[in-house]
C-alpha cells in the first residue's frame, strides 16, 4: 500500500500504491498502513539518517478523496471522531518528523488526498491538463476533515480560504498555483522530483509556520478590526444565501473563525467536531446519495443497453447556428471532436462560429483554459452551408426552431446525405420524438439528444427514446453524450419528458396558491426557502404564460376531467388575454421588468384577491415540494425514467431541484417514509388529487 524506497542522498520517497483500486483514497487501512512508515521515519531521523521525504503515487492520480462509502455509512458520532482524528494524526505526524516533506503530485489530489499535500511542507504538480487539485467537499454537503481548514487558514488567511472552501472549486495545476494551493510546478516527473530534493537540500531545519513562535494570519485574525467587522457581516451573508439549507458552509466558516482564534491543535479538534455533526446530519447523507453515487451510477451506465460496443464519434454535424447549436457545438470540439456547424448561409453559420469564439474566449478570461487552448479548439469547428458536407459526420444533431414542420423538412434534408451508421438526433425540448421520427426513413436510428441551456455551463442531457428507437441507437446516443462530459438521462417519449412535466408542477402550484390569495411575494419568498432556484410565478414567467397556456390547455384536452390544473388555466387566461402579460421575454409577466432588478408586478394585488393574512409557511414550501415528489413517483411508475438514481440527479441538474434534499424522490427518505405517507394523503383531501400518492408507494422501491 505505502512503498518505502531510501536512495543515497537519505531521502525517503513514500509512493501511495493501494492494491486492487484504480485510485488511492483515504480509508482506515491507508492510515494503519502509515502506522509503521511513521516509526520507522523517526527512528531514521533520530538515526540521521533521514534528509527528507517526498511523498507520490504510483496511479494515474495522486489521492482521489476520503472513502465516501465509509461516510455515508457513518452513524456512530465517537467513532466518526476518532477516525477523523486518527486521519488527523497522521498527517500530523508527517509534518513534525523533523525533516522537509515534500508532496510530488503526479496526478489528481482531491478532498482528504489534497489535505495530505497540505500536510507537506512543499507541494509540487505536473502541469498535466486532466489534473485536478482542491476541495470540493462543500458539494456533497461536507467539509475537509484532514485539518484542511485549519492549514489553510494559517497559510492563506480567512478571506482567501472561506473563498476557496466554500465555492468548492477543483483547479488545473496553474490555478491552483495562483491561488497558493500548490507551491510549484513541474513539466515532467524527472522535473518534479528533481525540484522536490532542491528543496529539501535548501530547507533541512523547515518548520510549519503555525510551529513557529510568533507566526501570524496573512490578513489578520479575529482581532483585527477589519477581519471582526468582516466575519460579522459573512456570517449575515451566509443566512441569507443558504437560507439555512446548507449547514456545511456554516461548519466551514465556524472552524475558520475557531482556528484563527485558538492553538493549531485545538483548531483542529474543533474541526473534527464540526465534520463528525456533518457526517451524521441528514443533507449530507442526501447529497453524497445524489452527487456521488446516484451520479456515478448514471455515467457508469446504469441506463445504456447492455450488448454494444462502445462508440467512439470522431466528427459531429451541428444544424442550426444559434445560441444553443453554437454552444452545442463549442462543447463537442472542447472534448476533441471536429464539428461542422451549418445555417441556411454561410454568413449566418459564420456568425455561429463567432459566438463559439466568444464562449471559448469567456474561458480564457476566467482562466478556465489558455490561448493555445482555444486556439486549438477553435480550428476544430467549421462551417458549411451544404447537407451534403455531413456524409462523412458520425453524429448529426438539429438543433432549428422548435416547430414541427420546420424539424421534419430538416429530417428529411439531412437524411439523404448522411450514411447508414450516423447517429441523428433533434435537440427538440417539447415535440414528440415519435412523431418527429415519422419523417425519417430509418426511424429506428432517430433519437433525442436535449441540451439544456446554457449547453457549454450545464452538466445535464436528456437521451429521449421514441417509440421505434432501437436499442443500438440508444447505446450510441448514451456514449456520445459521455464523450463530450455529460451526464445522459435515458427518458421515453412521454408527454412532457421529465424536467418540463415536473417543473412544471411546481410553476403550476405557484399559480392555485395565487388563485387562493396568498401573496405573491410570499409565494416566491418560500420556493427560494424551500431551496428552489427561482420562485414559481418567476419560473412562469421564464416559460412564458402564452406557450405554458396552451400547453396547459392541450393537456386539459387530453386529460379530460381528470385535468388537475382548471382553476390555475383561468389565471393564465387572465394574465395573457385581459391582463396582456406573458412572461419575461415580452418583458411583461408576474413581475415587473422595467427596472434593473425584475419585482413582482404590483398590479397582481390590483387584479387578483390576495389576502391579509399570513399564511403557513411550511404547509405552502411542503405544497411545491409535494406536488413535485408525487409526479416524480409518477414518472418512476409509468416507466418514463426507470431508476429512482436518474431521477433524482435528472431534478437537480434539470431543474436544480433543492441539492440539500438530494433529488427529488430522495426527498422522501429525507421527510421519512411514512410521515410522508400521512402527510400526503392530508394534502389530497385538502387540495385535491395532484397530491395523490401514486400505487407505488404501496411497494418498497421509495423506503
Amino acid at each position: 500500500m505505502i512503498k518505502y524506497r531510501k536512495d543515497t542522498d537519505d531521502i525517503v520517497t513514500l509512493t501511495l500504491d493501494m492494491k486492487d483500486s484504480k485510485a488511492n483514497i483515504i480509508n482506515h487501512q491507508i492510515c494503519k498502513a502509515f502506522e509503521p512508515v511513521i516509526i520507522q521515519l523517526r527512528k531514521e531521523k533520530k538515526e540521521n539518517t533521514l534528509t527528507g521525504v517526498i511523498i507520490t503515487s504510483a496511479k494515474k492520480t495522486f489521492l482521489a478523496g476520503g472513502d465516501l462509502k465509509y461516510i455515508f455509512q457513518a452513524d456512530d458520532a465517537q467513532s466518526v471522531f476518532e477516525y477523523t482524528e486518527m486521519l488527523k494524526s497522521v498527517f500530523r505526524n508527517l509534518e513534525t518528523i523533523g525533516v522537509p516533506v515534500v508532496a510530488a503530485i503526479n496526478g489528481t489530489a482531491l478532498g482528504s488526498g489534497f489535505e495530505l499535500a497540505l500536510a507537506c511542507h512543499h507541494r509540487i504538480a505536473i502541469e498535466n491538463p486532466l489534473t485536478r487539485l482542491g476541495l470540493p467537499e462543500v458539494n456533497l454537503g461536507l467539509m475537509p476533515s484532514g485539518g484542511g481548514v485549519t492549514r489553510l487558514v494559517w497559510l492563506n488567511g480567512l478571506k482567501k480560504t472561506f473563498q476557496i472552501l466554500t465555492k468548492g472549486e477543483i483547479y488545473r495545476p496553474m490555478e491552483a498555483l495562483r491561488l497558493e494551493l500548490i507551491d510549484e510546478t513541474a513539466i515532467d516527473e524527472k522535473e518534479m522530483f528533481f525540484k522536490a530534493k532542491r528543496f529539501i537540500f535548501n530547507h533541512i531545519d523547515y518548520q510549519r509556520p503555525w510551529d513557529q513562535r510568533d507566526y501570524k494570519i496573512p490578513g489578520g485574525d479575529i482581532e483585527t478590526a477589519h477581519i471582526t467587522n468582516w466575519i460579522g457581516m459573512k456570517n449575515a451573508e451566509i443566512m441569507k444565501k443558504t437560507k439555512g439549507n446548507y449547514p456545511a458552509v456554516q461548519a466551514i466558516f465556524g472552524t475558520m473563525v475557531e482556528a484563527a482564534s485558538v492553538d493549531f491543535d485545538t483548531a483542529n479538534r474543533i474541526e473534527s467536531r464540526f465534520f463528525t455533526e456533518l457526517i451524521l446530519g441528514q443533507t449530507a447523507t442526501n447529497m453524497v446519495k445524489a452527487f456521488w453515487f446516484d451520479k456515478n451510477a448514471v455515467k457508469k451506465n446504469l441506463s445504456r443497453p447492455k450488448g454494444y460496443g462502445k462508440f467512439r464519434p470522431q466528427q459531429v454535424g451541428i444544424i442550426g447556428a444559434g445560441k444553443m447549436g453554437s454552444s452545442i457545438a463549442t462543447v463537442c470540439a472542447k472534448h476533441g471532436l471536429k464539428v461542422i456547424l451549418k445555417d441556411v448561409s454561410k454568413s449566418i453559420a459564420e456568425r455561429g462560429r463567432k459566438y463559439c469564439e466568444l464562449l471559448l474566449q469567456k474561458e480564457v478570461d476566467n482562466r478556465m483554459i489558455t490561448e493555445k487552448e482555444k486556439s486549438v479548439i477553435f480550428e476544430k469547428i467549421s462551417i458549411t452551408e451544404n447537407f451534403k458536407d455531413f456524409q462523412s459526420c458520425d453524429v448529426v444533431i438539429e438543433a432549428v426552431f422548435e416547430s414541427l414542420n420546420l424539424k421534419r423538412r430538416v429530417i428529411r434534408e439531412t437524411e439523404s446525405h448522411l450514411d447508414e451508421f450516423t447517429l441523428f438526433g433533434t435537440n427538440t425540448s417539447s415535440l414528440s420524438i415519435s412523431r418527429l421520427a415519422k419523417a425519417s426513413q430509418t426511424p429506428e436510428d432517430f433519437i433525442g439528444i436535449h441540451f439544456y441551456a446554457p449547453a457549454q455551463e450545464t452538466q445535464l442531457v436528456d437521451v429521449i427514446i421514441g417509440k421505434k428507437t432501437s436499442e443500438e441507437t440508444i447505446a450510441r446516443a448514451f456514449d456520445f453524450v459521455r464523450s463530450i462530459g455529460k451526464i445522459p438521462i435515458v427518458i421515453k417519449d412521454r408527454r412532457g419528458f421529465l424536467t418540463p412535466r415536473i417543473n412544471g408542477m411546481y410553476a403550476m402550484e405557484g399559480l392555485a396558491l395565487l388563485n387562493e390569495g396568498v401573496s405573491p411575494v410570499v409565494i416566491e419568498r418560500l420556493g427560494v426557502k424551500a431551496g428552489m432556484p427561482k420562485g414559481p410565478l418567476a419560473t412562469l414567467d421564464e416559460m412564458s404564460l402564452a406557450t405554458t397556456l396552451l400547453f396547459e390547455r392541450k393537456k386539459q384536452e387530453w386529460f379530460g376531467d381528470i385535468y388537475y390544473h382548471k382553476n390555475e388555466i383561468e389565471v393564465l387566461e387572465k394574465m395573457v388575454n385581459e391582463l396582456n402579460r406573458e412572461g419575461a421575454i415580452s418583458k411583461t409577466g408576474f413581475y415587473d421588468y422595467t427596472e434593473l432588478i425584475p419585482r413582482v408586478w404590483k398590479g397582481l394585488y390590483e387584479h387578483f384577491n390576495i389576502r391579509k393574512d399570513i399564511p403557513n409557511e411550511q404547509e405552502i414550501i411542503e405544497r411545491l415540494m409535494f406536488v413535485q415528489v408525487m409526479e416524480a413517483a409518477r414518472v418512476l411508475e409509468e416507466g418514463v425514467v426507470e431508476n429512482i438514481a436518474e431521477i433524482n440527479i435528472g431534478s437537480i441538474l434539470g431543474w436544480q431541484f433543492a441539492p440539500f434534499k438530494g433529488g427529488v424522490l430522495q426527498y422522501i427518505k429525507d421527510y421519512g417514509f411514512d410521515k410522508f405517507i400521512k402527510k400526503g394523503k392530508k394534502l389530497e383531501k385538502q387540495f385535491g388529487s395532484r397530491f395523490e400518492l401514486p400505487t407505488i408507494f404501496e411497494t418498497d422501491r421509495l423506503k
